[in-house]
């Protein structure tokens, strides 16, 4: 006998006892009744037999109630597994479309008999920030910080800095902005410098009373003395200060 022949003899023989078996669980008097198995009608060809098995198994789920289904399922997808026998990869076709069919006649059944997705993880909490900021000589209980080393100021609550700017302009040499405590005398929006031919000075806020203030400027450049800012951080420093507050310059 042939390679092919075997080959078709096993599968015959599979399927036959699939449906067999099938018959046996769902009604003994109705594999009785039933056509002859159908043996006659396969092929070697993988196709025709999983097609074959498909109907067969169209067939017993039809007839079972939905009571004796999911068992009459299980048994068919064991038996499925024989067709591995003839190619790898009818065992998985095979159940598919067992699956395919068994919705289709007892929808919502697979759902009740599969276990619900678990819950997922809780969101672990945020990893506590680092402590990288550097505060440098600035205590807690001022409320701006400027660091001439750095050129950098910041602006801070309860010691906790909450608003930086990253890039600030102290006086030049000759021109030196001042180093200690001071507090927030005074505001003025739309100040101009008189003393250096009415330079504007946008978001002047004064900490000394000789003319020394956060203001919008180039910092690029050092100043003569005031702390020069972009825009948005003089308007900022602007907004966010009151007088009174306390000014550290280091």
């Amino acid at each position: 006998m042939s390679n092919s022949q075997r080959r078709a003899s096993r599968l015959t023989a599979v399927i036959a006892a699939v449906g067999a078996c099938v018959a046996f669980i769902i009604s003994p008097a109705a594999a009785h009744s039933q056509q002859q198995p159908i043996t006659a009608q396969l092929s070697a060809n993988p196709a025709v037999a999983l097609d074959a098995f498909a109907q067969q198994s169209s067939s017993t789920l039809a007839s079972s109630s939905r009571d004796a289904a999911w068992n009459v399922r299980e048994s068919l997808i064991a038996q499925a597994g024989s067709l591995a026998a003839i190619n790898p990869a009818l065992p998985e076709q095979a159940r598919a479309q067992i699956d395919q069919t068994f919705e289709a006649l007892f929808p919502g059944l697979l759902a009740e008999h599969t276990p619900p997705a678990p819950a997922p993880a809780p969101a672990s909490a945020p990893a506590p920030q680092s402590a990288g900021f550097d505060y440098g000589a600035c205590p807690k209980d001022a409320k701006v910080c400027v660091d001439i080393a750095g050129q950098r100021s910041w602006l801070q609550s309860g010691g906790q800095q909450y608003y930086v700017a990253e890039h600030v302009a102290t006086g030049k040499p000759g021109y030196e902005t001042p180093r200690g405590t001071f507090y927030v005398n005074r505001k003025v929006k739309d100040e101009i410098s008189y003393e250096f031919g009415n330079a504007p000075m946008p978001f002047a806020t004064y900490f000394t009373y000789n003319g020394i203030a956060f203001h919008q400027g180039d910092p690029a450049y050092l100043s003569h003395g005031c702390v020069r800012m972009h825009r948005a951080d003089a308007e900022r420093y602007f907004n966010d200060l009151r007088v009174g507050d306390k000014v550290v310059v280091y």
